[in-house]
């Protein structure tokens, strides 16, 4: 198997920086152990104006079979010759990137101490595989490529140069350019997207591999035309991480398209308009991180997670507050978090500071050991963007799993709708919203969830407090009780809570 990776350079930006990319020094010819045989790394030419970097897989098929996958696909056995005699060590598969993922790790992660500023920014890439397996053929190789930024070259194999009525093999050999790309997209592309055109594995595929998909497809997988194909493929066909996969991605959608710039009604009024107006009322958006800023200071919490913290306003105000020590805000949507870390100027903030707030991606409809051992967690708007048959499963995450002591939920009032001129009657603050609850719904839903985790609940209004409608935004306050302190009572299983 073998993949070269090409950028051009000049004086100023000399194209041997591919070699601080890539964490491997241009004059050396490397070698690394893989469990299927020996990936080699060397630099065919390094210069200013052109640098290559090759990757050489050797494969031991002695070792693919010991380690029995020397299986046919469906997991039907080969015939036993088919076990030894394969393309599995000339074309590019899985196994090569699993190579990848291993001998490039920084740089796929987009981390390089030494040059990061090239890191961040697109370079002149050449992507060579002369064999790749492509399972639909070279319209469908352009399909997935294509929308991803490349210039897309697939050039089909003869299955014999001597006789060519024989026709096509199934193997192209690709060449992808681009100037729009990072290394980092690059390597992720090639990553996801060469086992789905061989269309097989050559190792067990399990529920990690979700996880792995979602990383590597992070800010281009959601909105690929092709992406059914892809995490079906990618996933070995296995029904069940496919759905749980799809269900992942439709939640970045989602909040993809809430941050589209559609502003909720309840945020109408500007917060920085830049004119002085002794009238000019609050907004609410403001009203709110108050209130929360108030319940976080009178419970003493010092480490505090924004769970579906968007683009960083919450998070924002915390930083300047020295009380809170460590702020870590999360978000299913990368855009969002691109917007927040533009908005708290981590590039430029002292390190003291930057070691305060960390952005993280993750989905609340799923547990995450990163999120369990804070003093508070922050709801802020968020639940009512969800499915209600999902709302059991950040029921759990947040309160079941997380634990935080004091949790803090702001929804809007559904009642109070009727005093917002500008909405129409029957209709939600927001598009994406996919329900609101009136007051009582609210408190109903919030003593069973404190009832169900061992946490007692109180409520606050949030904005004027009409008599008769209630304020426009309610907030219950969470606060792990005595008992479940003591006894350090983790609640209901996931699958109970689901029930319940």
């Amino acid at each position: 198997m073998f993949l070269t990776i090409s950028t051009s350079g000049d004086a100023a930006h000399p194209a041997t920086d591919l070699g601080y990319l890539l964490h491997k020094h241009p004059d050396k010819a490397q070698r690394f152990s893989t469990s299927y045989g020996t990936a080699h790394v060397f630099y065919p030419e390094a210069d200013d104006r052109r640098c290559t970097a090759a990757l050489l897989l050797e494969i031991d098929t002695m070792a693919l079979v010991r380690r029995g996958k020397g299986k046919g696909r469906g997991g039907a056995p080969d015939a036993a010759l088919a076990q030894y005699v394969n393309d599995r060590p000339y074309a590019a598969s899985s196994l090569l990137a699993v190579a990848l993922s291993g001998v490039f790790s920084s740089a796929l992660r987009g981390v390089c101490n030494a040059r990061p500023e090239r890191a961040a920014a697109p370079l002149p890439l050449r992507i060579e595989v002369p064999a790749l397996p492509a399972r639909g053929g070279p319209d469908l190789v352009r399909r997935l490529f294509e929308p991803l930024g490349w210039a897309v070259t697939a050039e089909p194999v003869a299955l014999d140069t001597e006789f060519p009525e024989w026709g096509d093999s199934r193997y192209v050999r690709l060449v992808l350019e681009s100037e729009t790309l990072t290394l980092a997209e690059a390597l992720r592309h090639l990553y996801v997207l060469l086992p789905v055109l061989d269309d097989a594995k050559h190792y067990w595929v399990s529920s990690d591999e979700v996880d792995k998909l979602l990383r590597a497809g992070e800010g281009w997988l959601p909105g690929h035309p092709e992406q059914k194909l892809i995490t079906s493929r990618y996933l070995s066909r296995r029904w069940s991480l496919t759905r749980q996969a799809r269900e992942r991605l439709e939640l970045v959608r989602l909040a993809e398209a809430d941050d589209s710039g559609v502003e909720e009604i309840d945020n109408a009024v500007p917060e920085d308009t830049g004119t002085e107006t002794e009238e000019k009322p609050t907004p609410l958006a403001v009203e709110r991180r108050e209130a929360i800023l108030a319940a976080l200071s009178e419970a003493g919490a010092a480490r505090v997670l924004d769970l579906g913290c968007g683009q960083g306003q919450l998070v924002q105000a915390l930083l300047k507050d020295a009380r809170f020590t460590e702020i870590v805000g999360v978000d299913v949507s990368m855009r969002a978090l691109t917007i927040a870390a533009r908005r708290l100027r981590l590039d430029r903030v002292s390190d003291r500071q930057a070691a305060r707030v960390q952005l993280v991606q993750g989905s609340l409809a799923y547990t995450d050991k990163r999120l369990k051992g804070y003093d508070a967690a922050v709801l802020s708007e968020v639940i009512e963007h969800l499915d209600l048959p999902r709302l059991p499963a950040l029921e759990y995450a947040v309160f079941g799993h997380a634990r935080p002591r004091t949790v803090l939920v702001t929804t809007p009032n559904v009642e109070y709708n009727v005093r917002w001129e500008t909405l129409p009657a029957g209709h939600v603050r927001h598009g994406d919203h996919r329900f609101e609850w009136t007051r009582e719904e609210f408190r109903t839903w919030a003593a069973a969830v404190a009832g169900r985790y061992g946490y007692d609940v109180a409520f606050v209004p949030v904005g004027p407090d009409d008599p008769e409608v209630g304020p426009p935004t309610q907030m219950a306050t969470f606060v792990m009780n005595v008992a479940a302190m003591k006894t350090e009572k983790a609640g209901p299983t996931e699958k109970e809570a689901r029930t319940a």
